[in-house]
């Protein structure tokens, strides 16, 4: 009940200067909205980014044949080497316990005919395990089959965009196109994928059976690229350990002490890459909203001064009347609670509603999380308490004759 009656009289009190209390919650007001705000728009980016680097497989591990070659003058030169066959790819699926499936691929960018009409885009040799390591799926027809690839025939698969610029409305199955003047035969259509997070367009590629590619198309014995995927989350750098001890061996670069010809990007590590960036942007923005928070309590701090000063006579009055100190103590301390977290509430709702807005405006995806919510909550309930203190105690101290004769 003494709790209900001393918000009743906090909040006559603080309507009485809305002014005054205004400014008083600005500083935090603008703090939690701050934190708020810029959460949810890191959150929800890398939130997008996580998304779009998981789609392009499910414990994806990628290796590459690149190395980089220095000069006496401390330049760097970066390259694409031949050191990757399509027998590492096997040995990789044979001798390597932590990979389940393997997917060897070589590409090139050519020309493309469907009749007169001509297009180039990204051929890209590869087996049929392609479309589980990296989580292709087909809108119409099929993938080829392993079938296909022992027997290197002559079939393609067409991303989406090039199947809307080749035949626009039409269904391209079994209808033949030609890819250096060799005729392939559409077996199928792979549903619209996007950007890749490097930027390729995942659905401007036609893919057929890399030994189709090597033989008939690209006239080439080695790969640039193997996809890999591990048994599961837990064994990914484990795995990335296996190929590459395998590789280095294979390649008979552990005897010379050489640098690896080849490089592995492991997917976790780019999350976690990622998610790294992530909370390192979310510290400097908290970083920068705790000095607001400072100045807004800074500001809780000034108010409750000058309202013990200026209330002096009522708390001489109230001390006459049988008031103890520590109603007035828990008075004081009220009235800087309720300002925090009306302060905070306020900045919450600023914060909430302005990554709603920005979401929905600029399509940047956002995400609040609840616990920053409460958090924030807490931390204005916090300011409110720690400077509000001070001033609650000085007024518990005053003496009731010193404060009556208070003018």
């Amino acid at each position: 009940m003494k709790l209900v009656r001393n918000v009743l009289i906090t909040r006559r009190t603080l309507l009485a200067h809305k002014l005054r209390t205004a400014l008083a919650l600005l500083g935090v007001t603008i703090g939690v909205g701050a934190v708020i705000l810029m959460v949810a728009v890191g959150k929800g980016a890398e939130r997008q980014v996580v998304r779009i680097i998981q789609e392009m497989g499910t414990h994806l591990l990628i290796v590459s044949a690149e190395r980089t070659q220095a000069f006496g003058d401390g330049r760097a030169d970066a390259g694409a080497v031949v050191s990757l066959t399509r027998s590492d790819s096997d040995a990789i699926r044979t001798q390597c316990p932590s990979i389940v499936r393997v997917a060897p691929a070589e590409h090139k960018r050519l020309d493309v005919k469907r009749g007169t009409f001509s297009v180039s885009t990204k051929v890209l040799g590869t087996t049929p395990a392609f479309a589980e390591v990296r989580n292709f799926e087909v809108a119409r027809g099929d993938f080829f089959w392993p079938e296909d690839e022992a027997a290197a025939r002559r079939v393609a698969v067409l991303g989406a965009v090039v199947a809307a610029n080749l035949f626009g409305r039409g269904d391209p199955i079994g209808e033949i196109i030609r890819i250096e003047k060799i005729p392939f035969r559409v077996v199928g259509v792979l549903k619209a994928k996007g950007i890749s997070p490097d930027g390729a367009n995942e659905d401007d590629q036609i893919l057929i059976p890399l030994r189709t590619a090597l033989r008939r198309v690209f006239n080439q014995n080695y790969i640039r690229t193997i996809y890999l995927q591990a048994s599961g989350r837990e064994t990914m750098r484990a795995a990335e350990t296996e190929v590459r001890r395998l590789l280095r061996r294979r390649h008979r670069l552990e005897r010379a002490d050489r640098p690896d010809d080849f490089t592995i990007q492991n997917q976790i590590t780019t999350i976690e890459a990622e998610q790294s960036a992530s909370e390192s942007f979310t510290l400097l923005i908290s970083a920068i909203a705790a000095i607001s928070l400072l100045v807004g309590g800074i500001g809780i701090l000034a108010v409750m001064l000058i309202a013990v000063r200026e209330r002096t006579s009522e708390i001489g009055l109230r001390m006459a009347v049988g008031a103890r100190r520590s109603d007035i103590l828990l008075q004081f301390l009220t009235e800087a609670l309720l300002q925090g977290l009306a302060g905070g509430g306020i900045g919450v709702l600023l914060g909430v509603l302005g990554a709603l807005i920005v979401g929905w405006t600029t399509r940047w995806p956002t995400m609040i999380p609840l616990g920053f919510v409460g958090l924030a909550l807490v931390v204005s309930l916090s300011l409110g308490l720690f400077f509000g203190v001070y001033p609650a105690r000085r007024a518990s101290l005053l003496l009731p004759i010193d404060a009556l004769r208070a003018e």
